[in-house]
């Protein structure tokens, strides 16, 4: 009886479900895809294996990554684990779904370059206009400033911005989260503690508010609006700006990770510094998630 040759490797298997597709331009993105992949991976035990091993084999097999069945299968583990913590998944995790199925499809299509790009606006257009209809018009606690001036003060991650940028001491930080823990029962104190807040701290809550909801506005309108050469240095711009400065602060370094590679999927072959500045913005943004920055600027301030 003759034995059946059993692949020696992944590209082997890749080659049984069809050839890979030259990604050209493309490989890059697919790349940083793989990377937020194997970045962040998932804590749900049963699905975390299989999209390491998906990432890991995107990057070491060319093969591997472009073919449209990885990306699918990647979409759907996403898809699972979407499920299997429901309904506590990040906003982003959905939007990565998404961005592994429109790879999928792009791959499966002739002009995978500009259908990929096409995918890329319209889900980005789409996550910054949702958020721009629940931010501004579905919670009205978001507008007035509140949603920051008690997250700031609450949320540890913040606690260092809090102090270098809010310009409010530990001290002070220290006393206005006391005075905001929850009673239990849902009982209230009779005099209740007074929260203590700077101007400056004020200033920067506003400055959050008002300049992520305006930008995002604006980034929904490029996204969305009608195709332009004229704007389409904008809408780069715009994006990079945003993920420059919200992801200093804001502690969801995958959702600047996908953003920086969605803009990449946009920029066309011959726009080397657009590609070369998501790249870069890229490894900001990894650098902001590993480097505490606003610590190191807190502990300097409370030793001079």
């Amino acid at each position: 009886m003759t034995a059946v040759p059993v692949p020696a490797h992944p590209a082997a298997l890749a080659r049984l479900l069809g050839p890979g597709r030259d990604t050209g331009s493309l490989d890059l993105v697919l790349n940083l895809t793989a990377i937020i992949l194997l970045l962040r991976p998932f804590d749900v035990w049963w699905v975390s294996p299989f999209v390491l091993l998906g990432a890991g084999l995107c990057l070491l097999f060319p093969a591997v990554r472009g073919h449209a069945v990885t990306w699918w299968v990647l979409a759907a583990l996403i898809a699972l684990r979407i499920v299997a913590v429901w309904p506590l998944s990040d906003n982003h995790i959905y939007l990565l779904a998404y961005w592994c199925l429109a790879v999928g499809l792009a791959l499966h299509a002739v002009d995978a370059d500009a259908l990929l790009a096409g995918a890329s606006r319209w889900l980005l257009g789409a996550a910054f206009a949702f958020a721009v209809l629940w931010k501004a018009f579905l919670s009205p606690d978001y507008l007035d400033g509140r949603f920051f001036r008690v997250t700031l003060l609450t949320d540890p991650r913040f606690g260092d911005a809090v102090q270098v940028v809010g310009g409010m001491p530990k001290d002070t930080l220290d006393h206005n989260r006391e005075a905001l823990v929850a009673l239990p029962g849902g009982a209230s104190l009779l005099t209740p503690t007074p929260i203590v807040e700077p101007p400056r701290f004020r200033a920067f809550a506003l400055a959050l508010t008002w300049g992520g909801v305006l930008l995002e506005g604006l980034l929904a309108l490029l996204h969305l609006g009608p195709w332009s050469r004229r704007l389409d240095l904008l809408r780069h711009l715009a994006l990079l700006l945003f993920c420059v400065t919200t992801y200093a602060f804001a502690p969801v370094a995958g959702f600047g990770w996908l953003l920086a590679t969605m803009g990449l999927a946009q920029c066309a072959r011959d726009q080397h510094v657009l590609r070369g500045s998501y790249v870069a913005v890229f490894f900001l943004v990894l650098l902001y998630s590993e480097i505490p920055w606003a610590g190191v600027i807190a502990s300097w301030m409370s030793t001079t």
